[in-house]
């Protein structure tokens, strides 16, 4: 029994020290302003693996890249849109997570309208197809045969 219990404190303490080996980035800004605008453009830009991270959140090795790039350039003493337009220039709009409007980005801004818009009509074709294929009303000869039957059950009961 001891020897199980050895083993699963063994595969606890393995399975717990894999958040010590993740890496922590650690950077030397020379002002407070550098540090800012790290903060800014690594919240506003978007991880390209992840997709719904900025490069902040991310965890990924492209993300960590970028973010290194972005500490450089600051370093260099670029400014923010500077960066940005390098950002854009090498990975596209897709990159912002407000991309501007413009052709090669018109998708991104009406694609989920237009989603949302399609799904309602598929919706309301599918509500008007359950109501045609329900049961038919009675006939007269159906419904007269009902009011008798709930006469005679009237009376029955008087």
């Amino acid at each position: 029994m001891s020897r199980e219990w050895l083993v699963l404190a063994g595969l606890l303490v393995g399975l717990l020290s894999n958040t010590v080996l993740a890496g922590v980035e650690v950077h030397q800004f020379d002002n407070p302003a550098q540090e800012q605008q790290y903060k800014h453009l690594t919240n506003e830009l978007r991880c390209l693996v992840c997709q719904n991270q900025n490069l902040a959140d991310s965890n990924a090795d492209l993300a960590q890249d970028l973010r290194q790039e972005i500490y450089e350039m600051i370093q260099q003493g670029k400014s923010n849109q500077e960066i940005i337009d390098f950002m854009v220039a090498r990975y596209g709009d897709f990159v912002l997570y407000r991309p501007p409007v413009k052709s090669t980005t018109l998708f991104l801004w009406i694609g989920p309208f237009l989603i949302l818009g399609i799904g309602i009509v598929i919706l309301l074709f599918y509500i008007r197809g359950r109501r045609t294929s329900q049961e038919p009303a009675l006939d007269t000869a159906q419904h007269e045969r009902a009011q008798r039957l709930l006469q005679d059950e009237d009376e029955k009961q008087s």
